[in-house]
């Protein structure tokens, strides 16, 4: 039987203020709880197994949603990671003013893809999980405009993958973007809302 819209008391399991914004935007009732998860350290074991772009981004998503869901197992928690492949080279969040221009500098005029995983845990197991693609090609852009959008934006670009956000002036950086908007801002929206609903958390 499905459950009534929203009875279900669901946990983001993430810090991310637009991941958090898209929810609320949705009219999803939620509650935040940080994973603690060692984020660096889960992304380097995986790179030493060879993972892919896109296991590394599912992998890490479930463990944030694992971690969470072991202290809270009658909530249904969401995951969330992003990764940013480029030729074969995953890029983390910036950890300096230093290494944002670094990143842009060397996506700057190419093609890169975006990978935002989603895994949802009930009863402490993982029931749902979904990957949403895009790839958005960089303006050749000049170091002079690099070096001024990270000096401008750098308590905002220090959150995300590659150093930018779209939403905001990082639109700007690029000439075109394939692939589902709300996975370029880190949770694929629409895949997760139709879940819900077809769970019965969410009316629809």
């Amino acid at each position: 039987m499905p459950l009534s819209p929203q009875s279900d008391h669901i946990i983001l399991a993430s810090g991310s203020t637009i991941r958090a914004q898209l929810l609320r935007n949705a009219g999803v009732k939620f509650d935040i709880v940080l994973p603690r998860v060692d984020e660096d350290a889960l992304r380097q074991s995986l790179g030493i197994e060879q993972a892919n772009p896109r296991d590394i981004a599912d992998s890490l998503a479930e463990a944030k949603a694992r971690r969470v869901a072991n202290r809270h197992p009658t909530a249904l928690v969401i995951g969330c990671d992003q990764v940013l492949e480029f030729k074969g080279q995953v890029f983390a969040k910036p950890t300096s003013p230093a290494d944002a221009i670094t990143q842009l500098q060397t996506l700057r005029g190419n093609t890169h893809t975006l990978h935002s995983a989603v895994v949802l845990y009930a009863d402490a197991a993982p029931v749902w999980r979904h990957i949403g693609q895009a790839k958005l090609t960089m303006r050749p852009l000049s170091y002079g405009y690099i070096n001024d959008y990270v000096n401008r934006n750098w308590d905002s670009v220090q959150h995300s993958v590659g150093a930018y956000k779209i939403e905001a002036e990082g639109a700007r950086l690029f000439t075109r973007t394939e692939g589902d908007y709300f996975s370029i801002l880190g949770l694929p929206l629409l895949d997760l809302l139709s879940y819900l609903v077809l769970r019965g958390t969410l009316a629809g």
